[in-house]
């Protein structure tokens, strides 16, 4: 098939404002007493949270947030109907703070229930259920220590409720906020995991979990209602992440689910815009449903009420459950599903009558029918590592000597899965064909595909990109003159270690706020995150005090390797990113430029760890649609 006939046979380009903009509707969630549903809608150029009635329509709701600088994205309900809550930082700085809503008087501004000095903010946010009228925040307002504190949500009185002893120990509270458990971590990183007894507040140890297998934390941890449990995702005697219950009296492990195979996705313990990894009741607290990794997740249901519920709900989509609420009764639910080509939709459910409706598509005027379907693939890496990916080819193409793009995931402690992407789909609808691997080190995949990463940035991390590559280039999907590589954060670095390890393999690149001296982004980041880092970059990457691990540091850092770069490359950064500063883009992009090798440097002065208004965005893959037709040769709109 000749280029011309390729072009012909796409379907119509997609504008980047399909793609990118914010949704239409989304982030839906039921009332605790049923009556109303609150969503995400856009007000003023910026994602605000709406209230309506549970029978009435968009145009019957109201918009109870006026938030015109930077969308909100995180709301909750409180246990009062009058009270509603959200949370907000500034400009991506990632300072988080909680603000109280009056939805009897939307229109008067938010309250900030949590003003603190710039370096601090909120991490967590739970009712008190012994407490109406109250919410547990864990917040640092001591710079190093997360705390847990006490809000009023009507008068906004903040009491401090649990202080850490040491900024790397943390209690596990139950759901009346009493502290059940206590966790550690010894000089080794190894977890150690204590019951606390009620009356003198005496620690007992458990048990010890290895640390670097557990690289940001061990995820999930939560005490069972009752308090005489300890939720754990666990390996066990396993190479597959399970979900683990840890007797606090005994010490005795038992598994809650597990899938042989398969890992618990613990990736919505790490991002709450992801869909969750435990699914809980509303009336009990128990864990009703839990979340595993696959080639489509799965949703392993553990309670005979929510098996009814899910069975019914999954009668309405044939798409992945994202997320669900219910009011306290469970009988009213709303629940939002995702495919690969369909991006949110949102029905709502009563098991008491039976009644389903649809509530909305997040983004209407994509037509799956248009999209790309996304695949799970599967290769060995050259030590022999099985490798899993997912590939989405362009619709209306031959399959054959496509432009690629390797989209690397960030983290690295996180992983690809398949659903809707909407960066997938705006590459494959310009024609090009995009892989996304799950290299060593990526989450999901069992104990040992996580360690065997330790060692390995700039080494197999990278060896398992270019092996996919050269994987889709040996099936034929490949064109190998034509591989760009993308990626943000780790996946930004992996970009730049791509262009200077193996200078001659990428025919573009796109760095988006990504690390390019491993040494100096540890040093930079904020002071709160410092000694949690034991089992993940000291112990997979080394310490930037330690002169010689150092040096290790600087030789896996593209900033040393700069010289080598001469692949076309597209930076983009935000100003106010905490994670990964600017300093890190700068330093690639000034000696580039002195070189004058191609660099298009795009800095947000409204952004942070990744842009989220959807002007920058506009921008952004504006710049890579460009970046990418002139270098692999796809299509290109015309705005």
């Amino acid at each position: 098939m000749t280029a011309v006939e390729s072009r012909e046979s796409l379907p119509e380009l997609i504008g980047v404002e399909e793609f990118f903009a914010d949704p239409v509707f989304s982030g839906a969630s039921i009332s605790p007493d049923g009556t109303r549903i609150a969503y995400l809608a856009p007000k003023d150029g910026r994602t605000n949270v709406w209230v309506r009635g549970i029978a009435e329509e968009h145009d019957d709701a109201v918009c109870v947030t006026h938030d015109t600088r930077r969308g909100i994205k995180i709301y909750h309900w409180t246990d009062d109907p009058r009270w509603l809550l959200y949370m907000q930082d500034t400009d991506g700085n990632e300072d988080w703070h909680l603000y109280r809503v009056d939805l009897d008087a939307p229109g008067e501004p938010a309250v900030d229930l949590t003003p603190m000095p710039p370096g601090s903010r909120v991490f967590g946010i739970e009712p008190v259920k012994s407490a109406p009228g109250e919410v547990f925040v864990w917040m640092n307002r001591r710079p190093l220590y997360v705390d847990l504190f006490r809000i009023d949500v009507a008068t906004g009185a903040t009491t401090p409720h649990l202080e850490r002893a040491e900024p790397l120990d943390t209690f596990v509270v139950d759901r009346h906020g009493e502290a059940a458990f206590y966790i550690s971590q010894a000089d080794n990183g190894d977890y150690e995991f204590y019951a606390i007894d009620a009356g003198s507040g005496d620690k007992r140890l458990l048990c010890r979990k290895g640390g670097p297998e557990h690289p940001v934390g061990v995820l999930p941890t939560m005490a069972t209602p009752d308090g005489t449990g300890l939720l754990v995702g666990a390996y066990q005697d396993s190479d597959d992440l399970r979900l683990v219950r840890i007797d606090r009296e005994t010490g005795a492990e038992t598994v809650v689910a597990a899938v042989p195979g398969s890992s618990l996705c613990t990736m919505g313990m790490m991002d709450p815009h992801l869909p969750p990894t435990l699914f809980l009741s509303k009336r009990t607290g128990e864990v009703v449903a839990v979340r595993f990794v696959g080639d489509r997740p799965t949703i392993e249901v553990l309670d005979p009420h929510f098996a009814e519920v899910y069975a019914a709900l999954s009668r309405l989509s044939d798409g992945v459950l994202q997320t669900i609420s219910s009011d306290e009764t469970e009988q009213r639910w709303v629940a939002t599903f995702a495919g690969d080509r369909e991006p949110e939709v949102t029905w709502f459910y009563d098991h008491g009558t039976g009644e389903s409706r649809l509530l909305f598509r997040s983004r209407p005027d994509l037509a799956p029918a248009d999209l790309a379907p996304m695949t799970a693939v599967h290769f060995p890496a050259r030590d022999g590592l099985p490798l899993h990916a997912f590939l989405t080819l362009p619709v209306g193409v031959a399959p054959e000597k496509l432009p690629l793009v390797l989209f690397v995931h960030g983290g690295p402690w996180m992983h690809d899965a398949w659903g809707y992407s909407a960066a997938a789909q705006f590459l494959a609808n310009r024609g090009y064909a995009v892989l996304r691997v799950n290299f060593r080190g990526s989450t999901g995949y069992g104990k040992r595909h996580v360690t065997s990463a330790i060692g390995e940035f700039a080494g197999k991390m990278h060896d398992d990109l270019i092996d996919a590559a050269d994987w889709a280039v040996a099936q034929g999907y490949a064109d190998p003159a034509r591989i760009a590589i993308i990626g943000g954060s780790y996946g930004g670095y992996a970009a730049l270690v791509g262009v200077t390890v193996t200078p001659d393999y990428f025919a573009a690149a796109v760095d988006y706020v990504g690390i390019s001296d491993l040494a100096n982004f540890m040093r930079t980041l904020p002071p709160f995150t410092r000694p949690g880092l034991i089992n993940s970059w000291y112990a997979y990457v080394g310490d930037p005090d330690d002169p010689a691990q150092e040096a290790d540091m600087l030789a896996r850092s593209p900033i040393t390797m700069v010289d080598r770069i001469r692949t076309p490359l597209l930076v983009a950064q935000g100003a106010n990113d905490v994670r990964v500063v600017q300093e890190e883009s700068d330093n690639i992009v000034g000696p580039l430029r002195e070189r004058g090798v191609p660099v298009e440097y795009l800095v947000a002065d409204d952004e942070g760890h990744g842009f989220e208004n959807p002007e920058n965005q506009f921008r952004l893959f504006r710049a890579i649609e460009r970046h990418f037709a002139e270098h692999l040769g796809g299509r290109r709109g015309t705005a």
